[in-house]
């Protein structure tokens, strides 16, 4: 039997534009999609610390460096920019994969720029 675990979350970002007339998606700084090890068109939630709205879209890339996280079509209602959100990735593993399994929690600062990459314990830490 698999486990959907949380596999990458960043943590507290700032919503930097939002483009009603877009494909949806969720732009992501390139740096920070690294830092977290995600990739283009992976599946997000998306967490609105502002008005507690939750949804789920998919990850594109946003210019290197840039600081961007940018939220598209449909999301754009629900997202204002300057509002504070929390990306979170998850994936099925295996019993197996669960032992050594470590999300990652990326934290940036004011200007979305990768401040700490921390990686939780493991599962098997916790049992």
């Amino acid at each position: 039997m698999y486990s959907r675990m949380l596999k990458a979350k960043i943590h507290a970002v700032k919503v930097t534009q939002v483009e009603l007339d877009y494909e949806g998606s969720c732009g992501v700084d390139l740096d920070i999609m690294e830092s977290a090890g995600v990739v283009p068109f992976e599946q997000v939630d998306v967490y609105n610390r502002n008005n507690g709205n939750r949804f789920t879209t998919y990850l594109i890339p946003a210019p290197r460096g840039s600081g961007t996280i940018s939220l598209n079509g449909a999301a754009a209602h629900l997202c204002n920019a300057q509002d504070t959100v929390f990306l979170c990735v998850y994936a099925s593993y295996t019993p197996d994969e669960l032992a050594s399994h470590r999300p990652v929690v990326v934290k940036v600062d004011e200007q979305n720029r990768v401040q700490e990459v921390k990686h939780e314990e493991t599962v098997e830490a916790w049992t």
